[in-house]
């Protein structure tokens, strides 16, 4: 019975992640988010709330990345509206979006085992 959810919830999460990617692509009409790639949906036991891991394209400064997560933030009700009519489910989690820093640290280990080399 728990692989049953386990796998119920890596479904919707992955079908999330794909039209929240959609919905930043084609209807938010921002042109500071410039490339915008959804890493990862995490979704709560209840399916009630989402956190959206989202990382950006030639945005290395603090400022530009939290501008950005600024952004889909206060934009997370207007996808969260979109995302109620292009998928089937009862409730439409609350969407927070977080910025995925785990590029950056995979590539800093990569320059530090590198080195090692």
């Amino acid at each position: 019975m728990l692989e049953k959810k386990n796998t119920r919830k890596h479904r919707i999460s992955k079908e999330i992640q794909r039209k929240i990617a959609i919905i930043i692509h084609q209807k938010i009409n921002d042109p500071r988010l410039g490339m915008s790639t959804i890493s990862g949906v995490e979704l709560s036991r209840d399916f009630s709330h989402a956190k959206i891991f989202v990382t950006f394209l030639n945005k290395n400064t603090q400022k530009k990345i939290n501008t950005n997560i600024f952004i889909l933030n206060n934009s997370a009700q207007f996808i969260r509206k979109i995302l109620h009519k292009s998928i089937k489910l009862r409730n439409v989690p609350k969407l927070t979006f977080i910025y995925d820093n785990s590029l950056i640290q995979g590539e800093r280990i990569d320059k530090l085992v590198r080195s090692i080399y």
